[in-house]
């Protein structure tokens, strides 16, 4: 018999899946955590309930915050479940469910009073955040863009803001003002150096109504940087009624998620943090070999398979990796294009590494899609693909393969595959993209006219080049045979 998840029916759930060895009420907030998503709730959500299974640290649960509609939507569904989420980590040769509950409260989106009223709560040590790539208002370059309407708008207004980072702002302010020391502010986003990246915004954001506080915040705020990797994604209908049929749970919004999971952080807690160590984090000086490790080559596999997929009409990721055509793409991209300017990582094979990262393409359980990884690739590619261009380039490397992903990207962007069906976007770009891709077609320049976009990589005139041949090979033989093509060492001109 299906049981609706709450704290009431946890010994139901306990006949299918594990429960926390916890008691709820034990645990007291010490984290805001804002966009309380799938990634949060399968990754930093889980190594706290870890900690908290085995007895320590129960003064760092999370309250959970958000700025969106969605995150109103999740709180509703959330909070009807007591904010437990069922967690399905799914491995090639297997598939086990967990009710999580490190999370004791989500704030009232919209309410900006009781968000700054939290934030300036002494026993609030850490504000965290999954805000994706696309939330942090940066250029190509990397760098925050302080006249974006929501920020200048929190910039006019700094007492009701209504962005991540002008809330952060005024909680910090509220704390100040009580002589109470500011918390810690860790992103958990997949960006180069996320830290430096959020104490940007939030300088840039308080800059805007208060340079000396700006200033202030740059002297005495923490903002380590962290890489996150955990593979995770969204939810269906598919998903809610799988775990019914098959753990007797009904929950509102389960996860679902690889085995593998890693969290590399730097340790600049000064009000403190979980002991994360106890539960698999690694705690490092410098996160930066880590981070150029996984964003470059596991993200930019994402963002190189994403394409061809989708222009090939291929739907899940797995399928994709069984492909044979766009698996030796991957590895010969990655073998001679990404991996060599990788720097090297502490204990780390960067071979092994890949090898890893094929095995968890193909893992087919977690039924990944291609139309998740080619979303949002405005923010994706800056920042996945397009750094590893511009070091090639310095470097007086060739970028054939480099290249052939940004024409995929392009071609992608004109809105039909290969058959014929038509692409749906989901990118906040889509209609300027999509304008250029069509011009692209007779005009390759005009799809890297977007300086926000590919920034010093658009200037090489090799880069130029190489993305003009292949955009024109795809055009006249069609995704199959430009990857063929590229496999036999016949793309370049």
């Amino acid at each position: 018999m299906t049981c609706k998840l709450s704290l009431a029916t946890l010994a139901e759930a306990a006949k299918t899946a594990t429960i926390p060895a916890y008691e709820r009420a034990s645990l007291k907030a010490g984290i805001v955590h804002f966009g309380v998503g799938n990634f949060h709730r399968a990754h930093q959500a889980i190594y706290l309930d870890d900690l908290f299974n085995v007895g320590s640290d129960h003064d760092w649960a999370i309250i959970g915050a958000g700025v969106l509609p969605s995150d109103a939507a999740m709180r509703d569904k959330l909070a009807a479940q007591d904010f437990l989420t069922t967690v399905v980590e799914q491995d090639n040769n297997k598939t086990a469910a967990r009710v999580t509950a490190p999370m004791i409260d989500i704030l009232p989106v919209g309410e900006p009073d009781v968000m700054i009223a939290k934030l300036a709560d002494p026993e609030i040590r850490i504000v965290s955040m999954t805000i994706t790539e696309g939330g942090y208002f940066i250029d190509a370059s990397g760098k925050f863009n302080p006249a974006h309407p929501a920020i200048a708008a929190d910039g006019q207004n700094p007492a009701a803001p209504k962005t991540v980072f002008g809330l952060i702002v005024a909680g910090l302010k509220a704390r100040k003002d009580k002589g109470i020391a500011p918390f810690t502010v860790m992103s958990c986003d997949n960006i180069p150096h996320n830290g430096v990246v959020t104490a940007n915004a939030v300088v840039g954001t308080a800059k805007l109504s208060d340079p000396a506080f700006a200033d202030w915040i740059k002297a005495n705020v923490s903002f380590p940087n962290g890489m996150v990797d955990r593979i995770t994604p969204a939810t269906s209908q598919r998903e809610i009624d799988f775990l019914k049929e098959n753990f007797d749970i009904e929950d509102n919004w389960p996860v679902y998620c690889e085995e593998f999971k890693q969290w590399v952080l730097e340790d600049r807690f000064p009000m403190g943090r979980p002991a994360l160590e106890k539960v698999g984090v690694t705690f490092v000086p410098d996160v930066t070999p880590y981070e150029h490790m996984k964003i470059r080559i596991l993200n930019g596999g994402h963002a190189a398979i994403a394409y061809p997929a989708a222009l090939m009409d291929i739907h899940f990721v797995h399928e994709s990796m069984e492909n044979d055509l766009i698996r030796a793409f991957l590895a010969k991209l990655e073998n001679e294009e990404i991996i060599p300017i990788v720097p090297p990582v502490p204990d780390t094979s960067l071979a092994d590494y890949f090898k890893l990262i094929e095995r968890r393409f193909l893992n087919p359980k977690i039924a990944d899609t291609i139309p998740r990884l080619a979303q949002d690739g405005s923010n994706r590619q800056p920042k996945f693909i397009l750094p590893s261009t511009l070091d090639n380039l310095r470097q007086g490397r060739d970028v054939v393969g480099l290249a052939l992903v940004s024409a995929l990207w392009c071609r992608y962007f004109f809105g039909k595959s290969d058959s014929g069906k038509d692409i749906v976007f989901n990118d906040a770009s889509a209609e300027r993209l999509h304008e250029a891709a069509v011009k692209a077609k007779d005009d390759p320049a005009a799809f890297l006219a977007f300086d926000d976009i590919f920034g010093d990589v658009a200037k090489s005139e090799l880069f130029r080049k190489r993305f003009a041949y292949a955009l024109k090979t795809l055009w006249e033989k069609g995704t199959k045979e430009t990857l063929q093509l590229y496999l036999d060492g016949k793309l370049a001109v």
